[in-house]
């Protein structure tokens, strides 16, 4: 009976609130320096104005949310800690790019388990 109990906890599931705020400061902070980056990235190459408030404000949001999305993923995969530091960070600044990208995985795995073909609409 111990190795079973000892398998159970070894696969405890963790939910959102059993992070430290500290590891959640950490990785919005990985996704919204991302973010900054890209921000800037496009600043210089005169897609957006220095000075437009709105566009930052949307690419930190939109890079916390990507961030986050990958930091659960990669908890629930099992990860580790400096690949995931990574992979929040290039999600952060790979934004809407990031959330697009993980809604064509799903769906392609959705219709996969469901035995939909990829073809037809």
């Amino acid at each position: 009976m111990q190795p079973l109990v000892a398998s159970a906890q070894a696969l405890s599931v963790k939910d959102p609130l059993s992070y430290s705020l500290g590891q959640y400061g950490f990785m919005l902070g990985m996704s919204i320096l991302g973010g900054l980056v890209s921000w800037y990235a496009r600043v210089r190459a005169g897609k957006a104005e220095l000075w437009s408030i709105n566009a930052l404000i949307g690419e930190v949001a939109t890079s916390a949310f990507a961030g986050l999305l990958a930091f659960y993923l990669c908890e629930w995969t099992g990860f580790p800690p400096l690949l995931t530091a990574s992979v929040v960070g290039i999600s952060g600044h790979m934004g809407t790019r990031g959330i697009q990208l993980l809604e064509r995985l799903g769906e392609s795995r959705i219709k996969a388990w469901m035995g939909v073909n990829g073809g037809s609409q």
